[in-house]
């Protein structure tokens, strides 16, 4: 390590496995920022389940070890690399990408992945947008291609990309359904954006579903747990109706036949697999909502940096998503 390099906090994972193998560690260099990057202060990270993925080693991506997870992020610029000329020192920003890694005190970007933060958001606000709302986004338009007037049915919606997705579908026109498994949860689900929401824990809410909708079906379906409802989706679909897949955590039995008579699709949706280009335009109609106001983060359990392990153990078991989950360094 060079002499006179300042050190910083951060969670290093030397091994995939179980929560345990996050490790914090106060002697990590900090990074510095070379063309086309810029140096973060982080104020706040969110959560996702896919972070747990990467750290157990099961994901199709795997980093180099060691390596610091985390991948958005809210904070300060705090340096600025050459050929960077859209932030400057003191910025107020939000990421979607990391390249450090985001459970740390200070985080290198690319610039391009880097979006300026409105004062009328706070950071964890701002480290709940990237992944859940760029996804939600590009599950919705992109690969969904909804139109206004069409319903959405988002299950799992109290959960941060749940809960982007209901923000969303509402302010392009849709008729949105969501599902939740807690009351809290429920409650939420409707003052983001939701006309309905069911329980997806009460043994009927299929059919109430089915009741709500008719006899057309509901025309696109934000999945993220396919592995439990993948099969029931098929059959809430209407003709040329679509389910995407955001999230699954194993396999599940389907009969094919479901998709046939309705002409309906499966699609896979996976945020990374978005162009440059695709980025700057998801975030032109995100920076709108904000600028708007239906573009509101809802931040569900916060941790301090000690707790990560906790954090990674209560995104996977704990019953009913409320709100995007959180770290925060400050």
């Amino acid at each position: 390590m060079a002499t006179g390099q300042k050190l910083m906090r951060a969670i290093r994972v030397f091994e995939f496995g179980g929560p345990e193998v996050l490790k914090l560690q106060s002697n990590v260099a900090i990074p510095i920022p070379k063309d086309h990057q810029v140096l973060i202060k982080v104020q706040a990270c969110g959560v996702n389940p896919v972070d747990t993925y990467i750290r157990s080693g099961t994901y199709s991506r795997k980093p180099l070890l060691p390596y610091t997870p985390g991948l958005d992020v809210a904070g300060i610029i705090e340096a600025v690399g050459e050929s960077v000329s859209a932030f400057k020192k003191g910025d107020r920003v939000f990421t979607t990408s990391t390249i450090s890694g985001g459970y740390a005190e200070y985080a290198l970007a690319a610039d391009h992945t880097v979006y300026t933060l409105p004062e009328k958001l706070d950071f964890k606000q701002g480290a709940a947008i990237g992944i859940p709302y760029f996804t939600a986004y590009r599950a919705l338009l992109h690969s969904a291609r909804v139109k206004a007037g069409e319903s959405v049915l988002v299950h799992g919606a109290s959960g941060g990309v749940g809960i982007a997705a209901c923000q969303i579908a509402r302010a392009y026109g849709l008729k949105v359904l969501g599902t939740a498994g807690t009351e809290e949860g429920q409650k939420i689900v409707l003052q983001n954006g939701a006309h309905e929401v069911f329980n997806h824990k009460e043994a009927n809410y299929i059919d109430k579903i089915k009741k709500s909708v008719g006899e057309k079906g509901v025309d696109v379906i934000i999945e993220m747990l396919a592995n439990v409802n993948l099969s029931n989706d098929l059959n809430l679909l209407s003709h040329g109706g679509r389910v995407i897949v955001v999230g699954s955590r194993g396999p599940i039995e389907i009969n094919p036949r479901d998709t046939m008579a309705k002409e309906s699709s499966i699609i896979g949706v996976a945020l990374y697999s978005s162009t440059k280009e695709e980025f700057q335009q998801f975030a032109a109609a995100l920076q709108a909502g904000m600028e708007i106001g239906w573009l509101r983060p809802v931040i569900g359990p916060q941790y301090p940096l000690e707790k990560v392990a906790q954090a990674h153990e209560d995104i996977i078991h704990s019953s009913g998503a409320t709100g995007k989950m959180i770290l925060l360094l400050k």
